[in-house]
This record gives structure tokens, C-alpha cells and sequence, in this order.
């Protein structure tokens, strides 16, 4: 069964903190496993004293929810589709896991092959400073965010690339 190793979670974190260097925002960055148990965390020098937890959070919130539905392809969409659906799912979800649910860009599944193996989540920069790190971390280290063989409805990939354009993501598609 395909899983992410410690090795490899450095390599992302790597990319990540080189990204951010270069971008001048420092962050913390967090990977969990399928189930949102903690794999990597670290905390870049100059970053929030609250990153690390929120980063964590962050990935916890990706995991579960994806576990969920197809639906939740990154922290933007997850964030936005509640918002429009059920706004009072996160606070109810954020209460019964004792506070783990945040959700906020920068944060994604990590898929190999067709199985989720994790998330990650960082935070330090705006929304869309985080999910530019991840994009690149994941690129970089040829992480995926989705499965290999997308199977997600038709419906759902339309919702989600029109959340994409309302909230001025419109060049990502699914």
C-alpha cells in the first residue's frame, strides 16, 4: 500500500521553505497522513508563533475532508464550497474534532496513483502565498493533488471550476 515516507515529506518541506525564501514570507509547513496523523512539521525561522499549529490544521482539515468527497480538491475550493453550501458544517466540524478544522488555501491532498496517502498544509503567507509555495513544492517534487485516474462527476469538476473562476483562479481547471 502506497503511503508517504519521512524522506520524502523533507523534500517537500524543502521546496516549500525554498519558495518562501524567495518569496520573503516565512511559513510553517505540515504533512499528515490519509487518517490526518502528523508525518513532518516545521517552522521556519521568522514565521508565526501560531503557523505550526494552523499548518497542521490545515492538512488535518484536507485529509478529512477529502476522505469525504471528490469535491475537495484544495483549501480554496473546500473553503468556498462551504461557504455556499452549508457554512456551518466547518464551525460544527471545527467543535467536534476539538478545533483541528481550518480551512484556508494552502493546503491539499497528496494522492499516489489513485490513493490518498495524505495532506499538507502551510501557513505564514496570504491564502494564495501558501497555495503558490504548494504548487511548487508539488511540482517540484512531483507530488500529486489528485488521483491518477480522475474519476470525479462531471458536475462536481464544472462546481469546482466555477468556484475557480468566481474567486479569480479561473486558469486552474479540473
Amino acid at each position: 500500500m502506497p503511503a508517504l515516507g519521512i524522506a520524502e515529506c523533507r523534500r517537500f518541506i524543502r521546496a516549500v521553505s525554498d519558495k518562501a525564501k524567495e518569496m520573503g514570507v516565512p511559513v510553517s509547513i505540515a504533512v499528515v497522513g490519509p487518517e490526518g496523523h502528523l508525518i513532518a512539521l516545521e517552522r521556519m525561522d521568522g514565521a508565526g508563533w501560531i503557523t505550526p499549529e494552523t499548518a497542521w490544521a490545515k492538512a488535518f482539515t484536507m485529509a478529512a475532508f477529502r476522505s469525504m468527497s471528490p469535491r475537495f480538491q484544495d483549501g480554496l475550493v473546500t473553503q468556498h464550497w462551504l461557504r455556499e453550501r452549508n457554512p456551518q458544517l466547518a464551525v460544527n466540524a471545527a467543535v467536534f474534532t476539538g478545533g483541528r478544522i481550518f480551512i484556508s488555501g494552502g493546503a491539499a491532498p497528496v494522492f499516489k496513483g489513485n490513493t490518498m496517502v495524505g495532506a499538507y498544509g502551510i501557513s505564514g503567507g496570504t491564502s494564495d502565498q501558501d497555495e503558490v509555495m504548494g504548487r511548487h513544492a508539488r511540482e517540484k517534487i512531483g507530488w500529486r493533488h489528485t488521483p491518477e485516474k480522475d474519476d470525479t462527476p462531471q458536475e462536481v469538476k464544472d462546481h469546482i471550476n466555477a468556484i475557480y473562476e468566481r474567486i479569480g483562479l479561473g486558469q486552474r481547471r479540473l
